[in-house]
């Protein structure tokens, strides 16, 4: 049996930044990850999938040795952050000059973050390979895997996502439940310029957010109501773009262009417990949240921060 004092179980952001992390310190750690490696950064290509990632997550990234990469390759800082109800003439502004720092945040694509980490952990990685069974004893974790192996840890870090099997595995129960909701997202080309600002208007079917992108596009997150949604979904790109534009009032002018829209079900969830003996829950394993706020990856990444200081 091969043994390590961690075990990490999925490769996502928060899997890779958990192994990352404490190899950085140290710790003799395996990730294990169902599925391939990441493929390798390509600048033309723009993932529909970003993060807003705040001040606190970038700092513990450069404690990982990867946010002087990650920005240098393309971050979208974003200086302003603006938010209204009825009209933008009536809102809530929050500018990184009255806080005195650069910015407030950084727009950073998914794809680019797991490279640039998966690049960093060099050989700690297990790819194509399922946990079949783990085994809680004595403090100590054993797990089978799919390939026939067996591996043994101090302890198993469950990052495998909202649906963790390790959770359930271990008996932790959760709360929650599905918002009778969707998110849409895709990267739009407005006629006007963002000017590196992000911003967000709320509506009665819920909010829509334009985060600034690094070649002048705008991400946008679309909450809205499920049969709304399936409506904007089922739109030729004309009228989607026009009925885009339309509800964010026209802020940045007409919607000139629009990637391939992405939909997907919002939910809550939270974990009873983040431990159990020789386990411990990090990011979506222990909780999903509306992504209203853009804080998800950043609580997930705080997890991971948080448990590499009790490790330490």
């Amino acid at each position: 049996m091969k043994r390590h004092d961690v075990v990490v179980v999925g490769g996502g952001v928060v899997g890779a930044a958990t192994a990352l992390a404490l190899s950085r310190e140290g710790f003799d750690v395996a990730l294990i990850e169902k599925g391939a490696a990441p493929a390798p950064w390509k600048a033309e290509h723009y993932d529909a999938r970003v993060y807003a990632l705040s001040p606190g997550t970038a700092r513990f990234l450069e404690t990982c040795g990867v946010w002087s990469r990650i920005a240098a390759q393309r971050a979208s800082p974003y200086t302003r952050m603006q938010v209204w109800e009825g009209t933008a003439l009536q809102s809530l502004t929050f500018d990184a000059a009255e806080l005195a720092v650069p910015q407030l945040g950084h727009i950073v694509e998914d794809s680019l973050l797991r490279a640039t980490l998966w690049s960093a952990l060099g050989n700690a990685a297990m790819t194509g390979v399922q946990v079949k069974h783990l085994a809680l004893e004595s403090g100590r974790a054993r797990l089978q895997l799919s390939n026939g192996e067996m591996v043994g840890a101090e302890l198993v870090v469950a990052a495998e996502g909202a649906d963790s099997p390790l959770r359930e595995w271990a008996g932790i129960d959760v709360g929650g439940w599905a918002y009778p909701q969707r998110s849409i997202v895709c990267n739009v080309t407005t006629e006007k310029p963002h000017r590196g600002i992000a911003c967000q208007r709320f509506m009665p079917g819920g909010p829509l957010a334009f985060l600034p992108l690094a070649d002048g596009r705008s991400s946008i997150v679309w909450s809205t109501d499920t049969a709304e949604a399936e409506e904007l979904m089922a739109l030729p790109d004309a009228e989607f773009r026009e009925r885009l534009a339309e509800a964010f009032q026209r802020h940045l002018g007409a919607i000139t262009a629009a990637d391939k829209r992405v939909a997907f079900p919002l939910r809550l969830l939270h974990a009873q417990s983040y431990v159990a003996t020789g386990l411990a829950l990090v990011g979506d394993a222990a909780h999903v949240i509306h992504p209203m706020a853009g804080q998800g990856l950043n609580l997930g990444l705080a997890d991971v921060e948080a448990l590499v200081a009790v490790l330490v």
